[in-house]
């Protein structure tokens, strides 16, 4: 896949996904059924990652704030503010993905904690 493929793709992925919130929906549409899964607390395959994340995303008070989509070629990494609550401080998250023939084959993640201080004044977004 080419960037501009992969950033449309991505690009409409990540609205159903982390907008919606819709997993099935995203997932159904633009992952692989046999997607590989590099975070340790999820198993492979785009079922297990629906039913793994679908739970989560389903409840109104969690919420994903996309900050930034980079795409190069056939990866993208999606840059965003997560929070289980409105009042909490939440994370900051890089999801990289590996896309294939349209869809996502494989992912990655990276998560922090955003602190109650820092050690300057830059934001983690």
């Amino acid at each position: 896949m080419d960037t501009a493929a992969t950033r449309v793709t991505i690009t409409a992925f990540a609205a159903l996904f982390y907008g919606q919130k819709d997993v099935r929906a995203a997932f159904s549409r633009y992952v692989a059924p046999d997607y590989v899964q590099h975070n340790p607390g999820i198993p492979d395959g785009r079922d297990a990652a629906i039913a793994a994340l679908g739970p989560m995303f389903a409840r109104p008070e969690t919420s994903f704030e996309v900050r930034r989509i980079l795409a190069d070629g056939d990866h993208a990494v999606i840059h965003l503010h997560a929070r289980s609550a409105p009042d909490e401080r939440g994370g900051a998250v890089c999801d990289l993905y590996r896309l294939e023939g349209g869809l996502i084959v494989e992912h990655w993640d990276v998560m922090q904690p955003v602190p109650e201080r820092a050690a300057n004044a830059n934001t983690m977004f």
